[in-house]
């Protein structure tokens, strides 16, 4: 087997280093969104299939923001400001969307609470913001929010004294996943 010269290793060595950063890179998004999404990190919130079974006298009040990406010409805004609710109950709140262009837009929301500590105890049963939304010209929606405050909030040192968080959406535009698809195949057929 030939060995490789210094400068052979030192390249080997180089290469070997951006595969490994270019790896590390590429698995750092999904391991973020994961780490995110078990943790509460960074005000994302939690994921339930039914609502709490448990409710306790102590209120919280959700305070409810909306926002849009600059490329979007949508009018989008919450139909209520704030709910105050017992812990643990479920909230159904709904926001409201309108298209002021001329061409069907497809939108996807992307959501965090503040404070941030909330999010591990803001639970979302059903939300708009699960899948993209495509509004035809000028079409009006009300897009509902289904969520609960989890009880074990009281419990937790760190959490214990939040009785206010506020649930912020932005939605951005996007390109709808069929056409998306439609694109790749027709990419790979030719």
């Amino acid at each position: 087997m030939k060995r490789l010269s210094p400068e052979g290793r030192t390249v080997a060595m180089l290469l070997g280093i951006v595969v490994t950063m270019g790896a590390l890179a590429w698995a750092a998004v999904p391991f973020y969104n994961w780490f995110c999404s078990v943790t509460g990190f960074g005000g994302t919130t939690q994921v339930s299939e039914s609502v709490s079974d448990e409710v306790l006298d102590e209120v919280v009040r959700v305070r409810f923001d909306a926002n849009t990406d600059e490329n979007l010409e949508w009018t989008f805004r919450p139909m209520q400001t704030r709910m105050d609710l017992k812990i643990g109950e479920n909230g159904l709140a709904f926001y409201e969307a309108i298209n002021n262009s001329d061409v069907p837009i497809t939108g996807t929301a992307s959501y965090n609470v503040a404070p941030e500590v909330a999010g591990y105890y803001f639970i979302k049963v059903e939300c708009f913001c699960f899948t993209e939304q495509t509004l035809q010209p000028g079409e009006r929606v009300e897009m509902p929010v289904s969520f609960f405050v989890d009880p074990e909030l009281v419990s937790d040192r760190d959490a214990n004294f939040v009785r206010d968080i506020t649930l912020s959406y932005t939605f951005h535009r996007t390109e709808p996943r069929q056409a998306a698809l439609d694109t790749r195949s027709a990419d790979t057929i030719n």
